[in-house]
C-alpha cells in the first residue's frame, strides 16, 4: 500500500532545526543607520535581503540591515551615520 500522502505531509512540516537557525539569525541582526539627504522621499530595496527601506523626507534616518549596507553606500543622497 502506498503511503505517499503521509510522506508529503511530513515534508511540508517545518523542521525545528530550520526554526532554530532562523531564531539565531534574528538574534545576530546588526544594523547601521543611514540618513537621507535628498529633496523628496525615496524607497530603496536592499540588494541582499530584498527589504524595502523608506526615507520619507530629507534628514530621515533608517536602520539598515548589515547585509545591505555595502549596496546602500553606493546610492547618492544616502549617508551612513553609524
Amino acid at each position: 500500500m502506498c503511503n505517499c500522502e503521509k510522506k508529503r505531509m511530513e515534508y511540508s512540516k517545518p523542521s525545528h532545526a530550520v526554526n532554530r537557525r532562523t531564531n539565531i539569525a534574528a538574534q545576530n541582526f546588526t544594523a547601521s543607520s543611514f540618513e537621507y539627504a535628498g529633496r523628496t522621499a525615496i524607497t530603496v530595496i536592499g540588494n541582499i535581503t530584498g527589504k524595502k527601506y523608506r526615507f520619507s523626507y530629507p534628514g530621515d534616518k533608517q536602520n539598515i540591515d548589515h547585509r545591505d549596507v555595502k549596496g546602500m553606500q553606493s546610492i547618492p543622497g544616502l549617508k551612513k551615520i553609524y
